[in-house]
């Protein structure tokens, strides 16, 4: 038989660029984003966040677009419906803007590897200026929407619609829902560190994931629930008490009681 030959350096190094990279180096590509995040001024994570969440709302545009456009006897309608979720995400973390549910991995990681009570006040500052920077934009985008007249009475009757759909859940439903959300969230950042091209398709799956498994995604529900609050069909205590404050707790639980605590166990004895 003939004797294997050894690969040539430039093989190897082919061999290299088409391996898939290693755990630990996907832990340790997210672990330095971590790192740049938690180094960036108040004022640019404030505004990166304010962006996301007005832009977050393509997601109910884009869904009530599709209700609305899309006759009742089309097949799987609801399934094509659920596929306009991922518009605003998509928008959002491939122009790499700040969205509260990516940041419960990326800028965890870093804590795990190095505790410390400066780190995890660095982190708990990111983290508040991100979520109340998301929930102004959504906020403001609901208002804009409603008030200014920007989409048709059409519509704007099917982004309600949409939205609609969160009235009736109880808050430890929306908890529940809210965990596997955010674990699919983290899982996002995770496979991105991971692939070189493919982003669009990464995102266009597992966000969609949310949708069709009707889970609770704080800042994209927000969005939801400020159109249900402009418009009087709730009000401020049902907005933050019965989805956004649950959701919020779900997705953190998910995202980083879950997802980073696996992500870090699995590399733990290699780092």
């Amino acid at each position: 038989m003939p004797e294997n030959k050894q690969l040539t350096k430039q093989e190897q190094g082919h061999a290299d660029d088409l391996a898939a990279p290693k755990t630990k180096v996907i832990y340790e590509v997210i672990r330095r984003q971590g790192e740049e995040e938690l180094a960036r001024p108040s004022g640019s994570l404030f505004w990166s966040g304010l962006a996301a969440g007005v832009t977050i709302m393509a997601s109910v545009i884009a869904e009530g677009a599709l209700r609305n456009k899309l006759p009742a006897e089309v097949p799987g309608r609801l399934l094509i419906c659920n596929l306009g979720y991922t518009v605003g995400f998509l928008i959002v973390i491939l122009g790499r803007m700040q969205l509260f549910t990516e940041q419960t991995i990326v800028t965890v990681l870093p804590n795990m590897a190095s505790p410390g009570w400066m780190k995890l006040a660095t982190t708990a500052r990111l983290w508040a200026i991100v979520f109340v920077g998301n929930l102004l934009g959504t906020g403001a985008a609901a208002w804009i929407n409603l008030n200014l007249h920007l989409t048709s009475p059409g519509l704007t009757a099917s982004m309600l619609e949409v939205s609609g759909q969160l009235i009736g859940q109880m808050p430890i439903d929306t908890l529940a829902h809210a965990v596997p959300a955010g674990f699919i969230m983290a899982s996002v950042a995770w496979i991105r560190a991971g692939v070189t091209d493919g982003e669009f398709w990464v995102v266009l799956v597992l966000t969609s994931l949310i949708s069709i498994g009707d889970f609770a995604h704080v800042v994209a529900g927000s969005a939801e629930t400020f159109l249900l609050l402009c418009d009087g069909q709730i009000d401020a205590a049902h907005a933050f008490g019965g989805f956004i404050l649950p959701a919020l707790v779900g997705n953190v639980i998910g995202g980083t009681g879950l997802f980073a605590l696996l992500a870090h166990a699995q590399v733990s004895r290699e780092i």
